[in-house]
């Protein structure tokens, strides 16, 4: 009986695990197959994500009775507009970034999530991190720097803009104040991080919507509807594979946390990350040279490190999930578990789950 049980928590240990990664890597390569295809259409994509996010919420609420939609209260809705102004900000830069950078490239561009994560949380409870998790951050900054520098064995059109970078480090910095902030948000939504969900997607949507009309995406649509080169159908299923995997993602990040460990998961998001770089060269052609292979290793050892340094420590499930707003998460639906909190930031680019210690 007890190999039997062994077996059954096994099996559910990895299918939760390749439920997780199937998830984050679909979100990554449809979000970058539809900015690719309507790179001009980049808020109004996360738009829709960000709805079909919500309309998901209250379909699962109508099926289960554990999901309740919170009631629209302005006095919540005003105390909820940090968190909810630095998730759509990033998760905007985060998209941008995805559009103007390889997939292979997203993970170093969005390298400094640990570090700045990190620097975050430590100046919003006055503490001093520990010589391990310094030299876990170091590691992690260190091959973002290796990712980034210069290098003459890449074509012009694989090198990244300069603005593309500016893109990706604000928006690993807001990722930081959004893991910051969800602490002092949830006594807001009676510590259920389902309404946290709610607010926070259907709050993005409305925050962002002006913005839509503003850069003029509606008529750009419109006029590329018109046009025989364009394939809509990318862009139209594009949006409902990313906002339903988005969603899913958000599932998956509750499991993993219920299910697996963090050593575990850490583990697995690993091997995503190298999975993902493959696929990106496989898919899109993207190139990876020795400076860009030694800078994801380097990230993935800082990272891996930082894990096991805070396991030691005995402290809560540490930002390691963050990376999954790399994965083209979008759309951040909180989720929690066991005590700890989860920020799976689902639907959007990568990415990807956060969670604050």
């Amino acid at each position: 009986m007890a190999f039997l049980r062994f077996n059954e928590k096994t099996l559910q240990v990895a299918g939760v695990v390749a439920f997780y990664m199937t998830a984050a890597l679909v979100m990554v390569f449809v979000n970058k197959a539809v900015l690719n295809n309507s790179p001009d259409l980049p808020l109004l994509f996360l738009l829709l994500q960000l709805l079909i996010a919500v309309v998901l919420l209250h379909l699962s609420a109508a099926v289960s009775k554990r999901i309740e939609i919170p009631k629209l209260d302005i006095a919540v809705a005003k105390k909820l507009v940090p968190v909810v102004l630095v998730n759509i900000i990033g998760l905007v830069f985060n998209t941008l970034c995805l559009r103007d950078v390889e997939a292979s490239f997203f993970q170093i561009a969005r390298g400094l999530v640990l570090p700045l994560t990190i620097v975050v949380s430590c100046i919003h409870t006055r503490t001093t991190p520990s010589k391990k998790v310094v030299c876990a951050a170091a590691a992690v900054t260190l091959g973002f720097m290796v990712g980034v520098a210069p290098s003459s064995t890449l074509p012009i059109a694989a090198i990244p803009s300069s603005l593309s970078l500016v893109y990706g480090v604000l928006s690993s910095l807001f990722i930081a104040f959004h893991a910051v902030l969800i602490k002092s948000s949830l006594p807001h939504c009676n510590n259920s991080t389902i309404e946290l969900a709610w607010w926070t997607n259907a709050g993005s949507a409305i925050f962002l919507f002006p913005f839509v009309i503003l850069h003029g995406e509606p008529w750009t649509i419109l006029e590329m509807a018109r046009s025989t080169d364009w394939d809509w159908t990318v862009f139209f299923w594009g949006s409902i594979v990313t906002g339903v995997f988005g969603f899913l993602l958000c599932v998956a990040g509750l499991l993993s946390i219920k299910v697996t460990s963090p050593i575990t998961h850490m583990f697995s998001s690993a091997a995503r990350s190298v999975l993902q770089t493959l696929l990106g060269v496989g898919i899109f052609g993207d190139i990876l040279n020795v400076n860009r292979a030694a800078s994801i290793l380097v990230i993935l050892g800082g990272t891996m490190f930082y894990t096991w340094a805070k396991s030691v420590e005995s402290t809560p499930t540490p930002p390691s999930r963050q990376a999954d707003i790399e994965s083209g998460d979008r759309g951040y639906i909180p989720l929690k578990a066991e005590g700890r909190s989860s920020v799976p930031r689902s639907p959007g680019p990568d990415t990807p789950s956060e969670e604050k210690d």
